[in-house]
């Protein structure tokens, strides 16, 4: 049991991911992917009498809904039984002192509370990081037909094109953002939010 509790190499998890995704959608022709599920959910519980959201989504979306049930669970099992508390997530430390040279300097959590705070919120940078950039991931992911893990996984095992190119945008705006925007972000409020 004590393998559990410890990361997986590279070379042991994204083959198990790799194997189980496709299998899941060549047998059950099911189509793996999140960001629709939001679109399922509030289908189910409040369509504000808009007609995007009149569908028989139980038909189209109950499994949807079920995988997102399954994700948080196995990462609650993954984060809180199987985690360690002191466990901190891994940080290159070349990354580690770029993120510090421009302010941020909390990496005890999941996510720097020095960016995803509700203190941040107040900070120009914060709000555009998390406000602007949570509206951008969602425009993008409506606009693209599907989020990073939908075509990254449905559909690049399922040999799409419009996946491919759609995963080689992901990548490039991370890049860009990662090495353009986010210092230019938080080097123009002064080392930080």
């Amino acid at each position: 049991m004590e393998f559990l509790r410890q990361p997986w190499p590279w070379w042991v998890a994204g083959p198990l991911i790799g194997l189980v995704v496709p299998a899941v959608y060549w047998y059950g022709g099911r189509v793996w992917g999140i960001s629709s599920s939001l679109r399922h959910l509030c289908a189910a519980t409040l369509p504000a009498g808009l007609d995007y959201f009149r569908y028989d989504w139980k038909a189209t979306g109950s499994w949807h809904l079920s995988m997102v049930l399954g994700v948080v669970a196995g990462g609650f099992l993954g984060g809180r039984v199987l985690g360690r508390p002191d466990d901190v997530v891994a940080i290159h430390a070349d990354t580690r002192s770029a993120l510090q040279a421009m302010g941020v300097q909390d990496f005890a959590g999941m996510l720097p509370a020095d960016l995803f705070s509700l203190a941040s919120l107040s900070t120009p940078a914060g709000l555009v990081l998390v406000v602007g950039g949570g509206f951008l991931v969602g425009f993008g992911a409506r606009w693209a037909g599907g989020c990073t893990s939908g075509h990254a996984i449905s559909g690049l095992a399922s040999l799409q094109r419009s996946s491919l190119a759609a995963v080689v945008g992901f990548f490039v705006g991370g890049l860009l953002s990662a090495h353009l925007l986010l210092p230019l972000l938080l080097g123009a409020t002064g080392g930080g939010p």
